[in-house]
């Protein structure tokens, strides 16, 4: 039976660490919201400014969160030597993690301005492509910059510090609206750019981000010991596989995810420009709910974490519980304010009135796999901080390429309810990963109960 009492202190040491990272997410979700908003706007009636940074943005957020999927594995493994008093081995790991994510960057950078003649051929109209192509340009050059800001974010995290992250991204993010507004529209003498012009201000605001970043940690006596000896070329084959043995399975549950997300977007473009444009506004309002939900995610790993660390297994119970909880508890008020409010929602990204029908059709569809998101964003959470993350890449590869994409296609086209039937997949794929991964967590701590009541054995 839930008693309030008990989960009272959990709730604070979650928000605890959970807020600032909330204030990160809003100030991300402001700066996705600007975007959209003001592109939208430029266009007017005209939906193909908005399709086409919704089209550039799913391309690119593929690689994009492959990429930072990797440097998620820093912050359990520093968490767990943070309760072990371990500091010297966190130094190593996080100078190991600076050289194997900023190599990331770049090549992430390489394959992403190699892919851009395939962007004319994923059934697009060329139009959008054409405009999307330019806004792209600036995001392939910010990898290496967001990978830089992820090094120390996931390092900052799992020594349970958010609040350094949440101020330099807030920072960013106005700076990034500001830039919108002066190239989107072409103010203070400079061009008029249009879409392209929303792709530089959000290239310049990354490029800032890790200096911010590493300048903090600099300044700071308790951080400072993570540059003391650096040496950007002196390898550590033991700390890279270490890292990737962790990061490598997150990635690939987030890339998996992201995928039904990014290739149903890129289905809806085979209905019509209007589609695309609805989708984006509709993938807009998921992530932000998403994005607040991660915040609680981020807290569970790091609590989970430094229990994990002194094998506290009581206490990463009630943590996770007291997860779930909080994250129920949003989702659920996401998903009303995305009933009541749909048009209005809506009509504040575009004047286009076919796209305005198509957003509030789809938006109580949205509310629909709300609570499935929080509880397997809650769940992948626990599963990392616990570093039992070799399950989720098949749970992911089950519930959003063999469930979520095929399903999505079938009832769009097979059964003829277009957008309206891709939006809905995500119920299937989100539930599904939901249910595994509960069950993953609660083998995953009868194993690790069973082996610390387990006497060791006696030497003969």
């Amino acid at each position: 039976m839930y008693h309030f009492s008990t989960y009272k202190e959990q709730y604070k040491a979650t928000l605890k660490l959970a807020f600032p990272v909330v204030l990160t997410q809003l100030g991300q979700i402001m700066v996705q919201f600007a975007d959209n908003v003001m592109v939208g706007r430029y266009g007017g009636e005209d939906a193909v400014p908005l399709a086409a940074v919704s089209f550039a943005n799913s391309v690119f957020f593929l690689f994009f969160i492959a990429a930072i999927g990797i440097s998620f594995g820093l912050t359990p493994l520093v968490g767990e030597l943070y309760a072990q008093k371990r500091e010297e081995r966190s130094v190593e790991l996080f100078q190991s993690g600076v050289r194997l994510y900023l190599l990331i960057g770049v090549v992430s950078s390489l394959l992403l301005w190699g892919f851009i003649p395939a962007l004319y051929h994923m059934g697009q109209p060329h139009e959008v492509v054409d405009m999307a192509i330019p806004y792209y340009r600036y995001l392939t050059y910010s990898m290496p910059f967001t990978m830089l800001f992820f090094s120390s974010k996931q390092l900052l995290e799992g020594l349970g510090n958010t609040r350094a992250q949440m101020a330099a991204t807030i920072l960013c993010n106005l700076l990034n609206i500001g830039l919108n507004w002066v190239f989107i529209y072409g103010k203070f003498g400079f061009k008029e750019m249009g879409a392209e012009g929303a792709g530089l201000a959000t290239f310049l605001a990354r490029s800032l981000l890790p200096l911010l970043m590493f300048g903090y940690m600099f300044l700071r006596e308790r951080y400072r010991i993570y540059f003391r000896r650096f040496r950007l070329f002196a390898w550590s084959r033991e700390d890279t596989a270490t890292l990737l043995r962790i990061g490598f399975p997150i990635s690939a549950q987030v890339f998996l995810e992201s995928s039904a997300f990014v290739f149903i977007g890129i289905m809806m473009g085979w209905f019509s420009t209007a589609a695309i444009s609805a989708n984006q506004i509709i993938q807009t309002l998921a992530n932000a709910a998403f994005n607040i939900v991660m915040s609680v995610g981020v807290a569970s790993t790091i609590r989970v974490s430094h229990n994990y660390g002194v094998r506290n297994f009581d206490e990463i119970s009630l943590a996770a519980k007291s997860s779930y909880h909080l994250a129920i508890l949003w989702n659920s008020f996401a998903a009303l304010i995305f009933i009541l409010f749909r048009y209005e929602i809506a009509h504040l990204f575009t004047a286009n009135p076919e796209v305005i029908e198509l957003t509030a059709r789809m938006m109580p569809l949205i509310a629909l796999f709300q609570l499935s998101d929080g509880i397997q964003n809650v769940s992948v959470g626990v599963l990392r901080g616990l570093q039992d993350v070799k399950a989720i890449m098949p749970i992911a590869f089950v519930a959003y390429i063999v469930l979520n994409l095929p399903i999505g296609y079938l009832l769009g086209f097979s059964f003829n309810m277009g957008p309206n039937g891709l939006i809905l997949s995500f119920t299937v794929g989100l539930t599904s990963a939901a249910l595994l991964m509960i069950r993953r967590i609660r083998k995953r701590m009868r194993t690790l109960r069973s082996e610390t009541s387990t006497p060791p054995a006696i030497m003969s």
